[in-house]
């Protein structure tokens, strides 16, 4: 079994490599979860899902309430809103810091911050990766497989929620971004991880990836 760390905020010691934040504003919101965790749930930035006050993602925001609420389901996370104990699973964003109110993150700021979400992504080497999002998903399916060219450009988020895309020694399942949630959207990715967790998942992973 491994175990990376038993610290559940910022597990690797991270630190903001910018702070374009008002002085008594959070800087940046960093991976937050089980390090050792199989399922690792990627946002995009807190000014979306969430975390500038709290300092943990997927909290504070409707979109980012909304895939806790899916976690909740499927019993990835437990105890308070602000404050959830996670279990086999691990949350981070693409672009960890925090930006002022109504700004969101250029093309130029999302390639500064890649080698800080990718080493952590590494570290982390969990068997399921579960972007939120076209940013999000469009970066994972880039780096992590070979699959990104059989999509559409701009990716085409409904036709691929809660699919399976097989990565390189990873499962990649993509979720719309809560905000476009449809009838039966929130149903179908908590029925893909419920059939996921019933399975032998771990055969997903192939050859270990490492961080560097």
């Amino acid at each position: 079994m491994r175990n990376v760390t038993d610290r559940t905020s910022n597990p690797f010691g991270l630190r903001a490599p910018v702070d374009r934040s008002d002085p008594e504003d959070r800087a940046a919101v960093f991976g937050y979860g089980d390090a050792n965790a199989d399922f690792h749930v990627i946002g995009d930035y807190p000014g979306v899902h969430g975390g500038e006050t709290t300092g943990v993602p997927f909290t504070e925001t409707a979109a980012g309430l909304a895939v806790q609420d899916v976690a909740r389901a499927v019993g990835f996370a437990s105890g308070p809103r602000d404050d959830p104990v996670l279990e086999n699973c691990f949350w981070s964003y693409v672009y960890l810091c925090s930006l002022p109110a109504d700004e969101a993150p250029t093309d130029d700021d999302y390639a500064d911050l890649e080698r800080f979400f990718d080493a952590e992504l590494r570290a982390i080497n969990a068997h399921i990766l579960l972007p939120v999002g076209a940013r999000a998903t469009d970066r994972v399916l880039r780096e992590y497989t070979t699959q990104r060219r059989r999509y559409d450009d701009p990716l085409e988020m409904g036709a691929l929620h809660a699919s399976e895309i097989r990565g390189r020694g990873v499962l990649v399942v993509p979720i719309r971004e809560p905000s476009e949630w449809a009838d039966g959207d929130r149903e179908a990715i908590v029925a893909r991880l419920e059939a996921l967790l019933a399975s032998d998942y771990r055969q997903t992973k192939g050859v270990a990836t490492t961080v560097g």
